[in-house]
């Protein structure tokens, strides 16, 4: 990671010649190599078969990570060639989870029973350089800058403007309990059954600290009145810490509840096969907390509590709502359904304001959703060697609750309060075929999926400085994927196998009135062609000891990293080469690998959503060694 300074900056047709801006270093975190993880945990499994027609397994499994570092690189530093990133705060995450399940099998008459669940709980501490938000946060200046700077009225600015380095610490806490229950009938019968319920309870409580360490030495501003968060739930009660500007501090809860069943029918025994399903679901989403700040709290006794979102407020549908959104302590007012535009609006609240107010009396208490998705296949096997199928299904997402509901753009769009649920349906053909006595086998499917009410998240500051999410637009897919493996008879211990995809997604319909989405771009994350390919030759070099060989090609075409243009990042394409040899006996076995051997800087991931690109390769070339043994 290379040394740079950094300065806060801001656009202006002022004279800025006596504002003195202070450059952000990062020399202390400058090190090769600087991102490393550790991971450590274990796992047990035990089964008791009670008769034998019972049996009850219970697994428990526990994974630690310590983390430093981050694993992307900027693509400006000198191309990607030596993965170079600028940090000018520490990152550092620490994560622990625990995770037990258990499941239960039985037989009960002619009925084969299966109860399962588990109880997961993560916990997360990290912290997060943020400095990065400096090349969209417009009000950036304000927090760190003197107030002659941001102020200065008909004079030209003077003072001085902190260093912009910035971070976040964010502490999280998530459980999810789950619950199966399944009946289904014998596998032998012409007419088969299953059927049962599902359950599921998320509870996530996440704390984000948003530190601007130069809002201490503004003038005449810090430090500020001690900042506490508003009332109703809290995960800590305040002070925040002194650096801290913003907290978000949120409760979200989700509830799942299904009932599922499926029917089949062998139509001509061996030959043809109907299959019909369906699940009702019952969906309930909560949201509560608050996302406060320090606003109007510079030369103050005590918190105003003003600006921000009272998540508990908004989001407890008791049909009123108290405006928090001035400086002005006369204007934080509480309104009810009974209060029209006009009242509101007349109660001091600029027009923008009292739209806002008036769509917030009226926000839901949850994002519920409920409902039934189907299921058909239709399955036809002529021979014991193939085998032909047609799906149609349907699926979903449930819908949320946004933080920043009701923000507006001033030009006809307002962020959704909630989140509808968005809808896949699925028509699909497929094949599964052993040729050639066993020698080729080619399994594969083409498919179209249509999507309505596509849910993602946008980062655009022209409506709102924070992240929320909409039901941007409609969209198509159309595939192709298929496997095949070749061991001719003719080349003993030869052994072919690859995979390919084919894809053409498109946005077919935008939902929402900004240029954020664009008919006909591509889906995120959805190369057109994909595909790998790999030989295989085993031969015996004895009569208790076997070898081995083993190259790999395996390719992606390019892609996307989102739908919203101004956050999306175009990835290359590329072409990785990996070996293996090894030496095998009945119980041993030693293989010298080579991952990525020609060095290749495969962009894997990556996202745009501070006006900064920042994209996550593959591994470098990776060398070694495995030993196992089989007892």
């Amino acid at each position: 990671m290379p040394v740079r300074p950094l300065r806060a900056g801001f656009q202006s047709t002022a004279d800025l010649s006596d504002v003195t801006f202070l450059d952000a270093d990062n020399v202390s975190l400058v090190e090769e190599d600087f991102n490393d993880t550790q991971y450590s945990g274990f796992r047990a499994t035990a089964l008791w078969e009670i008769t034998p027609d019972w049996r009850v397994t219970v697994a428990h499994s526990r994974q630690s990570i310590e983390s430093g570092g981050v694993f992307f690189a900027d693509p400006e530093l000198g191309g990607l060639d030596d993965l170079e990133i600028q940090r000018y705060e520490e990152d550092r995450l620490e994560d622990d989870f625990s995770n037990t399940s258990w499941t239960v099998e039985g037989r009960l008459a002619m009925l084969d029973i299966v109860y399962t669940g588990a109880y997961t709980d993560r916990e997360t501490e990290q912290r997060v350089d943020y400095t990065d938000y400096l090349f969209v946060g417009q009000y950036l200046p304000y927090y760190i800058c003197d107030g002659s700077v941001s102020y200065p009225g008909a004079a030209d600015p003077s003072g001085t403007c902190q260093a912009p380095n910035l971070y976040v610490t964010s502490d999280s806490e998530t459980t999810v309990f789950t619950q199966e229950l399944r009946f289904s009938t014998s596998a032998e019968n012409r007419w088969r059954v299953t059927a049962g319920g599902f359950y599921s309870n998320l509870e996530l409580k996440e704390r984000n600290d948003f530190n601007y360490p130069g809002n201490v030495a503004a003038q005449p501003f810090g430090p500020f009145a001690p900042n506490f968060p508003q009332e109703g739930y809290t995960s800590q009660p305040g002070p925040f810490p002194a650096d801290t500007i913003f907290r978000s501090d949120i409760r979200c809860t989700d509830e799942q509840f299904g009932i599922f069943g499926e029917a089949a029918f062998d139509i001509l025994p061996d030959l043809l096969t109907v299959t019909l399903g369906a699940r009702y679901y019952d969906i309930e989403v909560d949201f509560e907390g608050s996302a406060n700040g320090s606003f109007c709290n510079s030369g103050a006794a005590e918190d105003a509590n003003a600006f921000g979102t009272d998540l508990n407020d908004l989001y407890d549908g008791d049909g009123s709502y108290t405006f928090i959104g001035s400086c002005n302590a006369d204007l934080r007012q509480t309104f009810t359904l009974d209060d029209s535009l006009q009242d509101i609006q007349g109660a001091g609240l600029s027009a923008s304001q009292a739209q806002q107010v008036f769509n917030a009396v009226r926000a839901p208490d949850t994002a519920s959703t409920d409902g039934f998705i189907y299921k058909g296949t239709l399955t036809l096997t002529p021979t014991e060697d193939l085998l032909f199928y047609a799906i149609y299904s349907e699926g979903f997402r449930p819908g949320l609750l946004n933080r920043p509901g009701g923000a507006t753009n001033g030009a006809g769009f307002t962020v959704p309060f909630e989140l509808e649920s968005d809808e896949v349906k699925n028509y699909e053909l497929g094949w599964k075929m052993d040729l050639l006595d066993g020698q080729f086998r080619f399994n594969g499917s083409a498919f179209c999926v249509d999507i309505s009410r596509l849910q993602t998240t946008i980062l655009d500051p022209s409506i709102t400085n924070l992240f929320f999410s909409a039901n941007a637009a409609d969209a198509e897919i159309k595939g192709l994927e298929a496997d095949f493996t070749v061991a001719p008879y003719s080349a003993p211990g030869l052994t072919v196998a690859g995979a390919f995809s084919i894809l053409d997604t498109e946005i077919t319909d935008v939902l929402i009135p900004t240029d954020d989405v664009v008919e006909g771009s591509d889906l995120a994350f959805a190369p057109s062609f994909q595909g790998n390919i790999r030989v295989r030759y085993e031969w015996d070099l004895n009569d208790t000891l076997g070898a081995y060989i083993q190259p790999q090609v395996t390719h992606s075409a390019s892609k996307f990293t989102d739908v919203i243009e101004i956050n999306k990042l175009k990835l290359d394409g590329y072409t990785l080469f990996d070996l293996a040899a090894g030496i095998t006996s009945a119980n041993w076995k030693f293989e010298l690998f080579g991952e990525n051997l020609f060095d290749e800087r495969a962009q894997i991931s990556g996202n745009f959503v501070n006006d900064r690109a920042r994209i996550a390769t593959n591994r470098p070339l990776t060398v070694g060694l495995r030993v196992s043994y089989d007892y």
